[in-house]
Order: C-alpha cells, then structure tokens, then sequence
C-alpha cells in the first residue's frame, strides 16, 4: 500500500522521487520504475550511497523515498542517515521494508531490532511503524509534504487490518485508541497492534477490560496518551517486535518514571532470534494474540499476589 499510494500521488507531483537499492521487487517499486523512469533512481545493494544521493536530492527540493530493506538501512548506512539526513535536516523518507522480525529464515543479519533504539535518539528525525494499510495511505500522503525526515519500519507481507474504514484521526505524534477500556492498557506499534487488539477482545471475554493503543508514531511520541492511560486504568503492558532494550517499552517506561504504575515488557530478549517464520517467531516470544493474553494474566496476577502478600 506504501509505494501503491506514493505511485498515485508521484503521477501528480513530477518531484516526487523514489530512490532503492536493488530492491524493487521487495519493495513493490516495479510499476513506479516502470510508468515513471525519470522520477526512479536505482542506486544497485550499495544503501550508503542511496541516503547520501537521497539527501542531495531532497536539498535540491525533490520529495525523496529511500526504500529498501529495513536491516541495511538502519545498519550498513546508519552514519548516512544520521549525518546527511538527520543532521543536515534533509526531508527524506526512509521506508525500510522486511523489518523486525520479517526475514525471519536468514537469522540475525536480516533482522531489525535495534532500529527504534538508535532512530530516536537522533535530534529531529521522526520515526513511524505503521499498523496497518489504511494508517499507511494516510501517512505516504502526509509524508509527501512532511519537511524532516523519518524512517518508516514495515513488513514483508501483507497484514490484517486494524481499522474497518477510514474513520480514525490520524495525526502526527498522536496515538490511536483501537479498544477503550479501564482495568489495563496495551500499547503496541507497528504488527503487533494487531495482535494487542485480538487478545483484548479475548481478555474481555475472561471479564478483563482492555484499552488497546496504537502508537505508530515512536517519535514524536504521545507522552500524554501514556499518562492518561496510566492513571485511568492502572498498569501497562507493551508490545513490540523489538528489542526489550531501548524500545516502546523503555519509552513507556522513561514517561512514566515520575508516575510509576506497574508495566511488562513483551518483546525480544536478549538473544539472537530463534529461526523461523514471523508467526513461528511472534508466537515463540509470546507477541502473538495467545502469548499476550497468556503473559497479560500472569502479570495481573502477580500484581494481586503481591498486594494480597
């Protein structure tokens, strides 16, 4: 849907241009570069020099996307995107694809699970993982215009839908409210907001009331949709295909610092992934529907447990 919608708006607009790293096919840029070859730049598997090209680009007033696997983008060409864009505040958009856990077979090198660690502490660039395609077409169409750059994590495949239709506020920095409920929140990004909102739809059925929050926006990030939650229902789970580390987790965690409720992280440990398909991995470190629900009862009744002691 991503490169769907930035096709139809490039027709439009002749400065949007789309930069990749021998990566058309995985990113679904085949009928861009095809329809418009003047608004594609193919830079070959050499992404340090894609965000550098990207970057020149964009200071020459174009509307730059830099796609490709997310893994290389927020590894191999980190400096790049830290100096040449971030730094040198050059508005482009870096949509990583395949990201997390999605090349789940080809190990450890493939994966990216430190990306929103390292991405937020960069002054000025914005970070975003899309839920779903319908968050997705409005945000490419936000982007187009968007004067800093972000970094942009996706999937492999296609993925369930979170919204039934468009009629949800989508805004920078703001997080979306999938379930209301008061006995507990779930904060997810990205894939995983899917699977929050299944398992709060189990949990109500177990008489357990679920606030579900999307927070595809990791920077800027909704500060005051984490504190109202906190207050209102009392303890917080989040999940994130992610690193336990530096993550939504420890973000959660930092703004709540001064307002502690009780917060589980569900994510990665520190380990290198067990191999797999993403369902194989997302169930193995319980961020599926299941796993959630499974680690959401154990932490409410720890919590009783330790009162009641």
């Amino acid at each position: 849907m991503f490169t769907d919608t930035l096709l139809e708006l490039a027709r439009e607009d002749k400065d949007i241009i789309a930069v990749t790293t021998d990566a058309r096919g995985s990113v679904t840029l085949g009928d861009f570069a095809e329809q418009l070859p003047k608004q594609f730049v193919e830079c070959g598997i050499a992404e340090q020099n894609a965000v550098g090209i990207s970057a020149g680009l964009a200071h020459s007033g174009k509307k730059v996307f830099c796609c490709g696997p997310a893994c290389f983008y927020v590894a191999r060409s980190l400096e790049q995107v830290k100096v040449d864009l971030a730094y040198s505040e050059n508005p482009v958009t870096i949509l990583g694809v395949s990201g997390g856990v999605a090349y789940g077979a080809l190990g450890a090198t493939h994966h990216s699970l430190h990306d929103i660690a390292v991405l937020r502490t960069f002054p000025g660039m914005t970070v975003c993982l899309p839920s779903d395609w319908r968050v997705t077409r409005k945000l490419v169409k936000f982007l187009v215009d968007f004067d800093k750059p972000c970094y942009v994590r996706v999937g492999r495949a296609a993925v369930p839908d979170v919204y039934a239709n468009d009629d949800f506020h989508f805004e920078l920095g703001k997080a979306i409210t999938v379930v209301d409920g008061n006995d507990l929140t779930l904060v997810a990004t990205g894939e995983t907001v899917y699977h929050a909102w299944q398992a709060a739809l189990q949990l109500k059925e177990q008489g357990i009331s679920a606030r579900v929050l999307d927070m595809s926006w990791i920077k800027p990030f909704d500060q005051d949709a984490i504190l109202k939650a906190a207050k209102e229902t009392g303890r917080i789970v989040t999940i994130e295909e992610h690193s336990q580390f530096g993550g939504l987790g420890a973000m959660v965690c930092e703004v709540l610092s001064e307002h502690p409720v009780p917060v589980r992280i569900i994510g990665i440990p520190d380990e290198n992934v067990v191999h797999g398909t993403n369902a194989e991995i997302f169930h193995y470190y319980g961020m599926d529907a299941e796993g959630i629900v499974s680690k959401t009862l154990d932490f409410i009744n720890s919590a009783k447990s330790i009162c009641h002691e």
